[in-house]
């Protein structure tokens, strides 16, 4: 059996876990951070794209004349004159290139439509707003094929999934069916989440320059190494002669994780014309080209004894994916790990429709999957008469549930105790309907967060100067979190240098190769490469001070050293990194890692057999809901989270308060309407899809119990998507004890509590 040795209690080190401001803030802040769409070029030209009208069908004729003729207009691109691509191919665990792609399809080289909002031509005008115009102008005749758009209607013809080396969808211990059935106390509840779309601040914007062969791409990546190895396919064009480059990115939350049809037509558009490109989409434009969240149907049920000790859990789902691509989300992911119980039962099935395909979305799978498993157990925490938090806390597991792997971490029996003692829980009265403020109804509701921990691949190359002065390289993604200042932080206490001496290269692939930031798996990994250079960095230099006669470093070995005060030390003295490298005549030393994909895939497999680690939380949320309209506010929210260990304080609880707005506008406003007809997303825009606004949310308070995780780089095991993960469930939880009403189907709107 393999055991962890827990990690001893982590000294205040000088500059990790502090709240430090984010080193691009100033930029940002006074508009000097340029983004994608603001990079200008002699002759850009600006692009915008025709959409299809259609689910599914051909093209029997497009007519571009009044569209071309508009002055300023530089061409219109079809799939009559535009240049080929080249076909992508297929992906796999190693090159996840093929899989970053957005859907399958080859735009513009083929007549033939696969979703209502597809790009069919590309103009290129002088202008945005003359591009615009004459997108409009363009006619497109179809000959329509049937299709199959209606997601409820093809519940019946959803095929069970099998589980595959990248993600698991199906576990079973036990006989939880019969067990369920023999449980004293049971509830049995199915659960909708509607389609989501992708809503950045930042729309997703590409500027492509070619000169000659060479491509230079300004884009808002979530992971700028796998997009050039796309563009690489793509194009024929060798990697090297590809730089994209993407230093600020206004959002990402998945949506730009993937390659979706803009980019690849802004430099089709750029290759044709011999002119650069700026393509910017439209808000809606988003919505049509760029994949969202999957609707769910789930089933979870729960059996007890009459003291709330669970003898089955079952958790099943239909999720959805495209004939175009696009891969179903693990929505039974948390249920796998959080509730000890005897009997266990997990299945997801998908249905394949004529719709763009699904893509990321924070937390894809745990945060749908969450509002189901955990508004299940409170509704059987209402059935056995028993306070919801009593019920969790007896069915914490001490091992994994399902695979019996050993929990590097178990906090949140510390996380409900700690969470219930700030938010007053005890205040709560247990009754529906029976605390009120005024005339309000008030309600009280808790559920559990949960995101899997891991690392993915990264390329790190450190570089120290005589003149105390540190380079960290790696081509990261900074979305808005703060990943650069965190990596300033790790590489200042590893090498004792103060934070205002390391500078971070980063958003440029032309770095070495740095992880998607995805999974909330970015810090973790780029962590590991940093700590491992300037490990190699503080071996060389020790190396040269042994060569430097009269060096008090002489003798020693470097784990008999700290670094601090710009230098390595010992009990009895130390030396400068200046004064190391100057005596030794060298300017500089640098250390590179690198990472490739083949060891990460086999050290997640050894990994995975041995350990469950993991980010967790416990939300706590009081709702007010006037009983007349039915109108649900939020009116205060508390978290305790346990991410490992923090880095940065003051990025971190950004990052938890973000979540959970966005976990918010899940349960109570966000929806995507599909038309069941057509395909065509009706509400395309945010005057009809709402999200959260300032007025909407509250103060929202979170806290930390985070336990440096033994088995992760630093601790670290990340916290962009465990925020969102329960928080529907915890306002679901409030608006039944404060109504009486529990509903199932999210968004929780008036009409679903009338």
């Amino acid at each position: 059996m393999t055991t962890i040795t827990r990690a001893e209690p982590v000294t205040r080190t000088p500059y990790v876990g502090r709240a430090v401001d984010r080193i691009d803030g100033t930029a940002k802040a006074t508009g000097q951070a340029r983004f994608a769409a603001e990079h200008h070029y002699p002759g850009l030209a600006h692009a915008a794209l025709v959409h299809s009208t259609v689910a599914r069908g051909r093209i029997t004729a497009i007519d571009a004349s009044a569209a071309r003729a508009v002055p300023g207009v530089i061409e219109v691109l079809t799939h009559e004159n535009a240049p080929a691509m080249k076909p992508l191919g297929k992906g796999g665990p190693i090159d996840l290139s093929a899989m970053a792609s957005g859907t399958n399809v080859d735009y513009l080289a083929t007549d033939e439509v696969h979703w209502n909002g597809q790009p069919v031509a590309v103009v290129v005008a002088e202008t945005p707003e003359t591009a615009r115009y004459a997108a409009g102008l363009v006619k497109v005749t179809y000959q329509e094929l049937p299709s199959v758009v209606d997601f409820a209607a093809e519940l019946p013809n959803a095929v069970p999934l099998k589980n595959s080396m990248i993600m698991e969808h199906n576990a079973e211990k036990g006989d939880a069916e019969s067990a369920l059935a023999a449980a004293p106390v049971s509830v049995d509840l199915t659960f909708t989440t509607p389609p989501l779309n992708h809503n950045a601040i930042e729309p997703h914007a590409t500027t492509a320059v070619w000169d000659g062969d060479k491509l230079t791409v300004h884009e808002p990546s979530q992971c700028i190494a796998f997009l050039r190895k796309h563009l690489a396919k793509r194009f024929g064009v060798p990697e090297p002669d590809i730089r994209v480059l993407s230093p600020y990115v206004g959002g990402g939350f998945g949506g730009k994780g993937s390659v979706w049809p803009g980019t690849l037509l802004a430099v089709l558009a750029a290759r044709a014309t011999g002119r650069p490109v700026r393509l910017v989409l439209t808000r809606e434009g988003v919505y049509r080209t760029v994949g969202g969240r999957t609707p769910s149907t789930q089933r979870v049920a729960l059996g007890a004894d009459e003291q709330g000790r669970l003898t089955a859990l079952i958790h099943t789902s239909v999720a959805r994916t495209s004939r175009i691509g696009g891969a179903p989300e693990p929505i039974t992911s948390a249920s796998r790990h959080l509730y000890a119980a005897p009997n266990i039962l997990l299945r997801e099935s998908g249905i394949t429709l004529d719709l763009l395909s699904p893509t990321f979305m924070r937390a894809p799978g745990e945060a749908i999957g969450t509002f189901a498993l955990e508004s299940a157990v409170d509704e059987l925490a209402w059935k056995l008469g028993m306070d919801p938090i009593e019920l969790r806390l007896a069915n914490l597991p001490e091992r994994d549930p399902v695979g019996g792997q050993q929990l590097t971490r178990r906090t949140l029996r510390q996380a409900y105790t700690k969470g219930a003692e700030l938010f007053g829980w005890r205040r709560r009265d247990p009754r529906a309907g029976a605390m009120r403020d005024g005339r309000l109804l008030v309600g009280m509701g808790v559920a559990t967060a949960y995101h899997p921990a891991m690392i993915l691949p990264a390329s790190v190359t450190v570089r120290l100067h005589a003149d105390g002065t540190v380079v960290v390289r790696c081509g990261m993604q900074e979305m808005g979190m703060g990943a650069a200042t965190a990596q300033a932080q790790i590489a200042a206490d590893e090498l004792g240098v103060p934070l205002e001496s390391v500078r971070v290269e980063y958003g440029d692939s032309d770095l070495p190769d740095g992880p998607m930031a995805g999974g909330s798996v970015q810090t973790a990994s780029v962590a590991a490469g940093v700590i491992a250079a300037c490990a190699k960095v503080k071996k060389e230099v020790l190396a040269l001070a042994r060569r430097v006669p009269g060096s008090p470093l002489r003798g020693h070995r470097l784990d008999d050293l700290h670094a601090r005060d710009g230098g390595l030390h010992h009990a009895g003295g130390g030396q400068t990194y200046a004064d190391i490298l100057t005596a030794a005549g060298r300017d500089h030393v640098e250390a590179a890692i690198k990472s490739g994909m083949l060891g990460f895939v086999l050290r997640t497999l050894r990994d995975r057999r041995r350990y469950v680690k993991a980010a967790t939380a416990v939300h706590f949320c009081e709702v007010r809901v006037d009983p007349d309209t039915m109108e649900v506010r939020v009116a205060r929210w508390l978290s305790v989270f346990d991410a490992g260990r923090i880095v940065n304080a003051k990025t971190a609880a950004s990052q938890m308060r973000g979540g959970v707005v966005m976990g918010i506008g899940l349960a109570l406003s966000e929806q995507t309407l599909v038309d069941p007809r057509n395909g065509r997303i009706v509400n395309p825009s945010l005057s009809e899809y709402h999200v959260p606004v300032h007025a909407d949310i509250p103060r929202i308070e979170v806290h930390d119990v985070g336990v440096p995780d033994p088995t992760m780089p630093l601790g670290v095991v990340g916290i962009g998507e465990v925020g969102i993960t329960g928080v529907a469930a915890a306002v679901a939880n409030a608006v039944r004890h404060a109504t009486g009403k529990r509903v199932g189907d999210l968004p929780i709107t008036l009409d679903k509590l009338l």
